[in-house]
């Protein structure tokens, strides 16, 4: 076997398949002078370096369960004109997950605050952040199973190894004393630990409505208002968008 076979196995071996893809044309710029060795090994080993770099970005987004694929380039600000495009790029910095800060955004059906939420998720698994996305709706009713299952505090430490939760569409239905009482005992045991994203249509002085206990509810608001930044979206439903325009070229 040639030492150029043998050389291409052992990359194989190694996995370093963007090596293995670029030698020859490396070892050709090498023979014509145009690189010298140690800037071909180099750049190489740039090319394998963002290679893994990319698959480990696509591992984290798909561990993340998100709903759909959504960036923050996607969200048509000039649709939603109650929104601070500014601190929403201040949020796309992460500095609110060092920080152990939370974001609450507000809004009725359809005005994009999944969209937000998704997006500004996707920046902080692109980034290597551990991120786990879920329904208010299915993080209960894990809750609930483990906790029949006599596992719920495990349950729970698992939820709160991510750096970054996000919970979406909470507020949809009444809750019961246990439904409420499972959310506020994961919310304490993340607070001031890790930051958490809610997704609400919601505000705030109808939370004691939809928990039922007004004193467990203060104590959760407080536990998610201390540190946070909260978006209120105050505008039309982007399920609308398409329909308005099809009535407006209509007209």
């Amino acid at each position: 076997m040639s030492s150029i076979n043998v050389l291409m196995n052992n990359l194989e071996k190694l996995k370093l398949p963007k090596m293995k893809e670029n030698i020859n044309k490396y070892l050709d710029m090498m023979s014509d002078g145009v690189k010298t060795p140690l800037e071909a090994i180099d750049e190489m080993v740039q090319l394998e370096m963002k290679y893994k770099e990319d698959l480990a970005i696509v591992s984290c987004v798909k561990v993340a369960n998100f709903p759909f694929q959504r960036s923050l380039q996607d969200f048509d600000f000039s649709f939603q004109p109650s929104l601070d495009k500014k601190k929403i790029e201040d949020l796309a910095t992460l500095r609110f997950i060092e920080n152990c800060e939370n974001i609450i955004i507000c809004g009725t059906p359809g005005v994009g605050k999944t969209h937000l939420a998704v997006g500004i998720g996707t920046e902080a698994a692109k980034q290597r952040y551990s991120v786990y996305c879920i329904s208010f709706h299915d993080l209960i009713a894990q809750l609930r199973k483990a906790k029949y299952e006599n596992r719920l505090e495990r349950r729970i430490k698992w939820i709160c190894r991510y750096k970054l939760l996000i919970v979406d569409e909470l507020g949809y239905e009444k809750m019961d004393a246990d439904t409420a009482n499972l959310f506020f005992n994961l919310i304490a045991k993340r607070y001031e630990k890790s930051s958490t994203i809610i997704t609400t249509n919601l505000t705030f002085s109808k939370w004691p409505e939809v928990f039922g206990d007004p004193v467990l509810t203060n104590a959760l608001l407080d536990r998610l208002l201390h540190h946070s930044s909260v978006l209120n979206i105050n505008g039309p439903s982007y399920r609308l968008k398409d329909q308005l325009q099809f009535i407006v070229d209509e007209d």
